[in-house]
């Protein structure tokens, strides 16, 4: 693993306080999400240093709590991906076979469907709850990871180790959990790290499209979509959960880089 370069310090410091707003968020939010304190749209003052929204609310506040849900939901939808992704990903690549075939051809075609379109289908039939969104969110994005770690597992399972512990009679499972996934782990913490900005754009786009999270919760992608109207009047509310994604984005971006070009290194290594 190579030394960290400013950048990726930067993104670990922003990435890190991130994290620590949506663990604290009842302790650090000055309000309720939900609590009017003002006018619309009032100017930052001394009692809402971010001014407030399209209901009165505190803007700050909605921003603190809406970062505990979106973190949350992306998170859990990360890792419900992973898990699916990975399981048939490194079946698929390690038995390869009708059994590869099968399960490469249908997650061909999930992927082939534009995937903002089939989360819309899906989202409009089943309730839009925090467990059904995410689940959607999860499974979705799962079809990328597999793809990944089918690769991972097609390159790894040719290695003389794997074919050691098949020699000794190990069971598919234990090979998955105990060869497989810790030579390709470190790739697939970065891929995740990619994941998870995807699933955040993703579901602040569904929030700002009506079907992600619902009223009152706040998220940012909800943030964005209640306050939009305020643009044409020169407030620029809907602009700051935009630009805490932005934020976000590019903290874990330069985390992933380091870990990825870490990984590119430590696989030179071994191959030299």
């Amino acid at each position: 693993m190579r030394a960290l370069k400013p950048a990726s310090i930067l993104g670990l410091l922003v990435l890190s306080l991130f994290i620590l707003i949506a663990i604290f968020a009842p302790w650090l939010a000055p309000h309720t999400p939900d609590q009017t304190i003002g006018m619309s749209w009032d100017l930052p003052g001394p009692g809402s240093i971010l001014g407030t929204d399209n209901l009165g609310r505190d803007l700050l506040s909605r921003l603190i709590w809406g970062t505990r849900v979106s973190l949350g939901v992306t998170a859990l939808a990360a890792l419900v991906a992973f898990i699916v992704g990975c399981t048939f990903g490194f079946i698929a690549g390690l038995r390869g076979g009708w059994l590869d075939q099968v399960i490469s051809r249908c997650n061909d075609i999930v992927m082939a469907i534009p995937t903002l379109i089939l989360a819309l289908i899906v989202l409009a039939v089943l309730p839009k709850t925090i467990l059904v969104l995410t689940l959607v969110l999860g499974l979705l994005e799962s079809t990328r990871v597999l793809r990944v770690a089918r690769s991972l597992a097609v390159d790894i399972g040719v290695m003389e180790f794997v074919d050691v512990a098949r020699l000794r009679g190990e069971s598919l499972g234990w090979i998955l959990l105990h060869v497989i996934l810790p030579n390709a782990l470190q790739t697939l913490i970065a891929e995740f790290g990619l994941r998870f900005i995807f699933i955040l754009l993703f579901l602040s786009a569904l929030s700002f499209l009506g079907l992600g999270i619902q009223p009152p919760t706040a998220d940012w992608g909800g943030l964005a979509r209640d306050n939009k109207d305020g643009i044409l009047f020169g407030v620029w509310a809907a602009l700051v959960p935009g630009g805490a994604i932005a934020v976000l984005a590019l903290a874990v971006n330069a985390v992933a880089d380091w870990l990825i070009s870490g990984e590119r290194r430590v696989w030179g290594k071994k191959h030299e």
